[in-house]
């Protein structure tokens, strides 16, 4: 029996209005994604900053409208979805925000800012049992019930970011979306974070879309990557394929720019950086749109756009993935 992924993305676009130069003009944010995830499976996705990886997220959720393209969840059309339907859909799909205490209400206490998405997105739930459960929840992501009582203000960064795993959680979801959950946290933090992270997916069977900077929390929570540049798939892998063996050379160079904690380690790989900046969105290269900082580029690469291919273990948008080593 052929596996039905339960997220299912394809030529996914979505672009924004912007004044440019005293007009309005349109900016493509995403061109033409394809991805799909499969139940149980975390699919990291990292990109340098501008890539496009939150407006994905956003729009996966519904948060930022798609300006083409399908998205299907459970074989259910999500961009087709309004009001009620959309509503009750989002039981199913809920997101961990990068700042967990920013997206929390400091005039309201943890247990009701935890009982607020079951009252409205799981109303069958009674009284009683919506109260357990955000204590069973607060004591799943290592914090005390007790602390139900308390206000935001009253907690560190990292419990903060754990109240905000418990509430993507109190409605059971089955695809948590982790928009960069770890980057406002410090190095110890991120460790133990991430090490909850895991411990989640593997007890509740979570499918999670994993976004992050952090290349080790990736690989450590990843099943597969898709890697962004400029709102194009680059490359989509499995994480050890990718990892150990990456075939477009903006993987490869984003893999080799990641720190190091051993300085004697960073010596020894050290690699240049990846050349120039990222290009504008609002007019980017023609043919690849990664040639303008490529080392391999070649005249095709201008003029032909890299459709996504099978080489080796990767799906990758490369005319040249052969020679990167």
């Amino acid at each position: 029996m052929i596996d039905t992924p339960l997220l299912e993305v394809r030529n996914l676009s979505v672009s924004f209005s912007v004044r440019h130069a005293g007009r309005t003009a349109r900016l493509p944010a995403l061109r033409e994604i394809d991805l799909s995830l499969s139940r149980g499976e975390t699919l990291g996705i990292v990109g340098e900053s501008g890539s496009g990886k939150s407006t994905l997220a956003r729009t996966l959720l519904r948060l930022t409208e798609a300006a083409g393209g399908t998205v299907r969840f459970d074989g259910t059309d999500l961009l087709a979805l309004k009001g009620r339907s959309l509503r009750r859909m989002r039981a199913r799909l809920q997101m961990i925000f990068q700042d967990g205490g920013s997206a929390l209400d400091p005039r309201q206490r943890i247990g009701a800012a935890l009982e607020e998405p079951l009252q409205t997105l799981r109303p069958e739930w009674p009284a009683d049992g919506r109260d357990r459960r955000v204590r069973e929840l607060l004591a799943r992501v290592g914090l005390e019930p007790q602390q139900a009582d308390r206000y935001p203000h009253e907690f560190s960064g990292g419990q903060a970011q754990r109240i905000g795993i418990a509430r993507a959680l109190i409605v059971e979801p089955e695809l948590v979306v982790c928009d960069e959950p770890l980057s406002s946290l410090d190095v110890s933090i991120k460790a133990q974070i991430a090490g909850l992270l895991l411990e989640l997916k593997r007890g509740l069977g979570l499918s999670m879309l994993f976004i992050a900077h952090d290349l080790p929390a990736v690989q450590l929570l990843s099943d597969r990557v898709l890697v962004l540049y400029l709102g194009r798939v680059m490359e989509t892998a499995g994480c050890e394929a990718l990892f150990t063996r990456p075939r477009h050379p903006y993987t490869r160079a984003l893999l080799q720019s990641a720190p190091v904690p051993d300085p004697r380690v960073a010596r020894s790989r050290a690699v240049a950086p990846i050349g120039g900046e990222l290009p504008s969105a609002l007019f980017p290269p023609s043919g690849c749109v990664f040639r303008t900082r490529c080392p391999y580029a070649v005249e095709r690469c201008a003029i032909e756009l890299p459709l996504p291919r099978t080489v080796g273990d990767s799906v990758v948008a490369c005319h040249r993935a052969e020679d990167v080593s």
